[in-house]
């Protein structure tokens, strides 16, 4: 197609968006729940007051799996969800809110799998928007303009955990300007109400000075500028595990480490009605009743649905997405960088982290796995499709981390053609009793719960006390948060250290530490941060990175965190961030779960042992040690 077709079909296509959006785009943006159901009312006053009672605390774990145990074939739950991720989580918490009883059980962690192995972007998809609009697909508009509602509902539910963040996309010719201009206002167009920041044009010299290791030249072309748009960023883990979190405290069961080894079924009528689990800490095999079990175990939910029908047909189709993180100095903080197309055609972002650079992603067939690893070629790919675009010398030796996720691309069992596998999600019941819920992503998990609780509570024939209010219910430590509020932690806290000579001394709570609290657990940040001053938990983990050892306390007694892989990779992101770094920290993080949850030797020994296989599987540069800081 040439150059001027290509640019009238976008002008095309921006006054088609724009007569959807302004005639008809509100039966999209419509989420499918009455304001009633939103929960203006009592309802919804209740659940908040739950969930952001400053003195709650969650049930132990030996709680919850005393409340699954007590989920009798008389007395079962509502419904049992199999699967900590965004998706499971997020079906507990939709569930649990509408007044049902919910249990909810993970093999490993929460987050274990794709749900910490993201981009960290929360977004409408751009990529989405350009396929709609070459291809005339209304299919795939549809699916931007209601990822672009979730996106700003999921930043509005979690904003100590989410923000807003500038991408620039370079271009090296006129045309690129124009057709990329044109194409983001679209972006924004189709945003409407949603919408977090307009998209706008910098010049060569205002974009190098926005994003100084942006390269003038790129295949021997000059930068004539960039276009700039907004998207949302998170910290995957931690949001998923405040979603376990909210709904513990708003009273489901929920249990990590325990894993579903059979389903019971009804001896008359063959369907589901709960399940046999393990729990993969101490062996014990207990079982629980359910009227509903929703599946949505990600990349495994074959694995779950063959426990149910041996003879079930495979509706996943693995998608490998790898990511690599660099040092801070590969992009400013507060902008990112979107590389449009790479040599075979896939997009790569660059992105700033939590002080540092992420980048990816590769979108390659692959095998199921618990611990998925990154292959060589896919980083050097990522490597490659960067340095083109960066004055910086681009480094193997510079990779802090890499890892590997596997996207759960769904093919509905029902449909007659598998010839198009889905970016969206999808729904069903295959077997009685047992709703699967997969594919989607993580900016639209809230609408995928909601889904999947519908069709539960039709499955069952449940009674709600009231439709899904999770549309604008924030999550544990978001309610009455703000971003000065670290200001409180600085002013009001100090972290006390215990020296190698086990004498105590102050320090101050600077504002790397301070900043890095509050965005990590919201309005809970002082319970974090008395711990350190207290009981002499607040020195650093590790050189360069803010976490320290209080949250390892914090994470045991109030997340669920039950092993040292459970705080390295989830509650805090050090593995993520760097692996030599979560290495170095492994001794003191053991040692303070181990206090914590009454660990013998041998525990500690299992503890390292597995945490170093862990950390294995993330390929970092041996030679990438990175120190930027002191205790």
């Amino acid at each position: 197609m040439s150059s001027a077709a290509r640019l009238r079909r976008v002008c095309a296509a921006a006054l088609a968006t724009a007569t959807v959006a302004s005639v008809g785009g509100s039966i999209i943006l419509s989420p499918n729940i009455s304001s009633n159901d939103r929960g203006s009312g009592t309802v919804l006053e209740a659940v908040r007051s739950k969930i952001n009672d400053p003195y709650a605390n969650v049930p132990s774990r030996a709680v919850q799996e005393s409340a699954l145990i007590g989920a009798s074939q008389a007395n079962p739950l509502d419904i049992l969800v199999v699967g900590g991720g965004a998706t499971g989580c997020g079906v507990a918490f939709d569930a649990v809110t509408r007044g049902l009883r919910v249990g909810l059980v993970e093999r490993e962690d929460f987050s274990s799998g794709t749900s910490s192995r993201s981009t960290k972007l929360i977004h409408g998809g751009v990529r989405y928007l350009e396929k709609a609009v070459f291809n005339l697909d209304y299919g795939q508009l549809k699916l931007v303009f209601h990822a672009l509602e979730e996106r700003k509902q999921v930043i509005e539910n979690a904003p100590h955990l989410c923000h807003a963040l500038p991408c620039m996309t370079p271009c090296f010719d006129w045309f690129e300007v124009v057709y990329y201009w044109a194409g983001l206002k679209m972006y924004d167009l189709v945003a409407g109400a949603r919408l977090l920041h307009l998209s706008r044009y910098y010049s060569a010299k205002e974009s190098i000075e926005l994003f100084p290791t942006l390269s003038k030249k790129g295949n021997d072309r000059n930068l004539r500028g960039t276009v700039v748009y907004y998207d949302g960023q998170m910290n995957d883990s931690r949001l998923n595990v405040g979603l376990a979190c909210s709904a513990a405290l708003a009273g489901a069961a929920v249990l990590n480490h325990a894993e579903v080894i059979s389903f019971l079924k009804d001896e008359a009528t063959g369907r589901v009605i709960g399940a046999r689990i393990r729990d993969n800490f101490s062996g014990k095999e207990f079982e629980t009743y359910a009227k509903v079990v929703v599946n949505a175990a990600g990349p495994f939910c074959d694995s779950v649905r063959k426990l149910a029908d041996k003879e079930a047909t495979s509706m996943i189709c693995p998608s490998s997405g790898v990511h690599i993180v660099l040092p801070d100095y590969y992009s400013p903080d507060g902008m990112g960088l979107i590389v449009p197309k790479t040599k075979d055609g896939r997009v790569v972002f660059m992105l700033p982290w939590l002080g540092r650079t992420v980048a990816g992603t590769t979108d390659s067939n692959t095998v199921i796995t618990p611990l998925p690893e990154p292959h060589e070629d896919e980083i050097q790919f990522i490597l490659d499709a960067i340095s083109d675009y960066l004055s910086v010398k681009v480094r193997r030796t510079d990779v802090l981390s890499a890892w590997s996720g596997i996207r759960p691309l769904a093919v509905d069992p029902s449909a007659k053609s598998t010839e198009s596998i889905s970016r969206d999600h999808v729904v069903c019941e295959d077997y009685p009793g047992l709703v699967t819920i997969t594919g989607g992503k993580w900016t639209t998990y809230r609408s995928m719960a909601e889904d999947a609780v519908d069709a539960a509570v039709k499955s069952g024939k449940l009674s709600p006390k009231n439709g899904s209010v999770t549309h604008n219910l924030r999550l544990m430590g978001g309610d009455g948060w703000e971003p000065s509020y670290f200001t409180v932690l600085a002013q009001q806290y100090v972290r006390m250290k215990r020296t190698y000579g086990g004498k105590v001394v102050p320090a101050i709570m600077d504002t790397t530490a301070a900043k890095h609290l509050s965005h990590a657990y919201g309005t809970l940040a002082e319970r974090v941060a008395a711990i350190a001053q207290n009981e002499g938990l607040g020195k650093r983990l590790a050189h360069g990175y803010p976490f320290m050892e209080a949250e390892v306390a914090y994470c045991a007694r109030n997340e669920y965190c039950e092993s040292a892989v459970d705080f390295i990779a989830r509650r805090s992101r050090l593995a993520f961030l760097d692996t030599d770094a979560a290495g170095r920290a492994l001794p003191r993080v053991i040692e303070i779960l181990a206090a914590e949850h009454k660990w013998d030797k041998s525990r500690k020994a299992e503890e390292l042992k597995k945490a170093k296989e862990f950390l294995e599987t993330f390929k970092s540069s041996k030679n990438a040690h990175f120190h930027d800081g002191k205790h």
